[in-house]
């Protein structure tokens, strides 16, 4: 078919190659094996933390933050990593590690600066707007910050990759898009409001830092609009051609016979005129059936 028609062009599938999948996969997967690592290491230390102040019986009460206090300040570097209670750990636990793992392991660049920005930018935040008096400890900003840079991160960017990933993460912890405002007693949401805003300014700041994955790529993609098969030139005649026609004469024949009368006013009837006919009407019913011959 190819050398019977030249302008047909068959969409190249390539063949798929396991070895060429695997090299493809395998960063992939040592990067997201790492991400899950240190997230699950991180949650193993403030495991460890709210073991030791058990098995000590002294709470840090010292370390956590507190608003409008100098003295809270250190707070916004330990904080994050003391819980009031096991079930407060647990609540945090697997947001940190779910997500932890796969802005890790997607966007390892953006996540190694994103990180500090949410950590100590929550922490100030939560110093100046919340209420006085009142005590904040938790690592629940740092998934807030970790879940809004991963939706941000998919509006942004806007790769198959990224769009995925923040469906995931909608999917999974959607409804935090409700708990950055105040809900319940004894739920620090100002830990969350800043925590969200840090992860969507560093999104915005380092959404470019790591390179979409490369994507398998057909060769029907990187054609010329010309070669598609479509002849333009044909269209146009047939569009110019109905126009002028009445309703309802819009056929073969009618066709035709239309065209024969604005070929007769631009050259006037001689003894050759009805031998042009036929030539005429079988060129234009070749343009009009050429493009449909190219669609097979």
């Amino acid at each position: 078919m190819g050398a019977l028609r030249p302008h047909v062009r068959t969409m190249d599938l390539p063949l798929y190659d396991p070895d060429a999948a695997r090299a493809l996969a395998r960063p992939l997967a040592q990067r997201f094996w790492r991400a899950g690592w240190l997230s699950l290491g991180f949650v193993a230390m403030l495991a460890l933390i709210k073991w030791f102040e058990h098995w000590t019986g002294q709470p840090f009460d010292a370390l956590v933050l507190r608003p409008h206090d100098p003295a809270g300040l250190i707070g916004i570097l330990t904080a994050p990593m003391l819980h009031a209670s096991l079930d407060h750990l647990a609540s945090n636990a697997l947001p940190l590690l779910i997500l932890g793992t796969l802005t890790g392991g997607l966007y390892p660049r953006a996540t190694l600066r994103a990180l500090p920005l949410i950590w100590i930018g929550s922490g100030i935040g939560v110093w100046f707007i919340g209420e006085p008096g009142s005590a904040h400890l938790g690592a629940s900003g740092i998934a807030y910050g970790l879940s809004f840079l991963v939706f941000t991160l998919g509006v942004l960017r806007r790769d198959r990759q990224a769009i995925a990933a923040g469906m995931m993460a909608f999917f999974l912890y959607g409804s935090m898009l409700i708990t950055i405002f105040p809900r319940e007693a004894n739920i620090s949401w100002e830990s969350h409001m800043c925590g969200a805003i840090c992860g969507v300014i560093a999104a915005i700041l380092w959404r470019k830092r790591d390179p979409a994955l490369p994507r398998k790529r057909y060769s029907w993609e990187d054609e010329p609009d010309e070669e598609v098969g479509i002849d333009h030139r044909a269209i146009a005649i047939v569009d110019a051609s109905t126009r002028a026609l009445p309703p309802g004469t819009a056929n073969d024949a009618s066709l035709d016979t239309h065209l024969d009368g604005d070929r007769g006013r631009d050259h006037p009837p001689g003894p050759d005129a009805s031998d042009h006919h036929e030539p005429a009407a079988g060129l234009l019913r070749t343009r009009l059936r050429q493009p449909d011959d190219r669609l097979h």
